[in-house]
């Protein structure tokens, strides 16, 4: 068949989604996928465990990705975060809460939640083929043309989920950028999210390993020491966090990349750990002091040893310049609150992240103005559907992102039919934009 009635480009979980649901509503559907394997993505991602969802409720996965987040309002009100589990359950795939809200199957295995995806996809009657890179799609006045590296094919409807530029290994390379741009959208432009960040403190290379439950970390426009510092950060984020040779990684390093990646150059910026979250600045000096106070003899590194990681307390000491083997008992007040200082706000000059290569997500994509909520449409091109990480729509780790796709995969797979008449018998009552 050169004629289709739907064709859907990538097969991640928005355009595997979205294929099942434009099969099983009777649209004769064929799924086109770059790579020689569906679902890459999905495998890799989560440590090859997969994060499919948060354990939230709607109006949460809105308010996780911001302003832009109220676009997902019609999409998560037919596939909101139970219903996604609710999917997998049904195909075999049981699931589980971890402490910090991320839902993962009990099985710790990714290939479960592709596996599910593709028993879906089958019996919709959907058509797959792999290893197929499409190259050119031409709008026609009976739908549209695409070519690839494998022939021709025509369709009435074409639902667009090829992915955007992060992880460009598993075939997400930026291509749906350039079809869309070709047919009129205005594609927002895109830098790495969710990516490790790198630093030139050298003092860290030897850290490198470390994982710390518990930091909130703030992005700053400028290096603020011997400068005015400003009212508010370009971004923050409380989370774990991980010293790597290169910066640091972890959710905490990883949810504000995005301000990294988007700041004017030059670079570098800074960044700031607080160490402990949950007191301020004087309550931490005053537990100091307290500590040295009981423990006068003690020397500086084992007490700090108390807090924090050995590794940790010798490398911020040598870095303040102390003398490790001093007994607290002779430290200086003024220096007593220097560690209060650096162990709320400890800087760290920021270098840029690790790019698309390591990042999760892309943010930017097609802006989301051109894009009917309530159906995924183009709001350019007839015929023409959107889903995924296609969209300027990047949320924060945690699952945020699978739920995004798997609800505007499911919305677009539609075409507007089934959506438009859910919405007409909801009337007054129907989720907009």
């Amino acid at each position: 068949m050169t004629m289709w009635d739907t064709i859907v480009i990538g097969a991640g979980a928005a355009g595997l989604v979205a294929a099942e649901r434009s099969a099983a509503t009777g649209h004769a559907t064929l799924l086109l996928e770059k790579a020689n394997k569906p679902g890459v993505k999905i495998l890799m991602s989560g440590g090859t465990r997969c994060n499919v969802t948060h354990a939230t409720d709607r109006n949460g996965i809105v308010a996780a990705f911001g302003k832009p987040g109220k676009f997902l309002h019609s999409a998560l009100s037919y596939l909101g975060p139970q219903e996604v589990v609710d999917l997998f359950a049904r195909e075999g795939v049981a699931t589980k809460v971890e402490s910090t809200g991320k839902v993962f199957p009990v099985s710790d295995r990714a290939i479960d939640v592709r596996d599910a995806l593709l028993r879906r996809l089958s019996r919709s009657g959907a058509a797959l083929r792999t290893g197929v890179a499409v190259t050119e799609i031409v709008a026609t006045e009976h739908g549209f043309q695409l070519e690839s590296t494998r022939g021709s094919w025509e369709c009435r409807s074409l639902i667009l989920t090829s992915g955007g530029q992060s992880y460009p290994g598993c075939g997400t390379t930026g291509d749906g950028y350039r079809w869309l741009a070709e047919l009129g959208h205005r594609i927002v432009p895109c830098v790495p999210s969710l990516a490790p960040l790198t630093s030139s403190a050298h003092w860290l290379t030897a850290l490198s390993g470390l994982t710390f439950d518990d930091v909130r970390l703030s992005l700053w426009d400028t290096t603020f020491p011997g400068k005015q510092r400003p009212k508010k950060p370009i971004e923050t984020y409380r989370s774990s966090l991980l010293l790597t040779h290169k910066g640091l990684s972890g959710p905490a390093a990883m949810n504000v990349s995005r301000g990294v990646a988007r700041a004017a150059s030059p670079l570098p910026l800074l960044a700031t750990c607080d160490w402990f979250p949950d007191f301020n600045q004087e309550q931490v000096y005053e537990r100091l002091r307290d500590e040295m106070a009981s423990d006068p003899r003690r020397e500086l590194v084992p007490l700090l040893s108390r807090w924090v990681f050995k590794r940790f307390a010798e490398a911020l000491v040598d870095h303040l310049q102390l003398d490790p083997r001093q007994r607290v008992a002779e430290l200086a007040s003024s220096n007593v609150r220097r560690l209060a200082v650096a162990l709320k706000e400890l800087p760290i000059p920021i270098t840029g992240t690790l790019g698309f290569a390591k990042a999760e997500v892309t943010a930017g994509g097609v802006a989301l103005g051109e894009v009917d909520s309530r159906t995924m449409a183009s709001r350019r091109v007839p015929g023409l559907y959107l889903a995924g990480e296609i969209l300027d729509l990047d949320g924060p780790i945690g699952g945020f992102n699978f739920q995004a796709a798997f609800a505007t995969g499911w919305v677009a797979g539609y075409q507007g039919q089934a959506v438009q008449a859910w919405q007409e018998s909801l009337g007054e009552n129907a989720p907009g934009e």
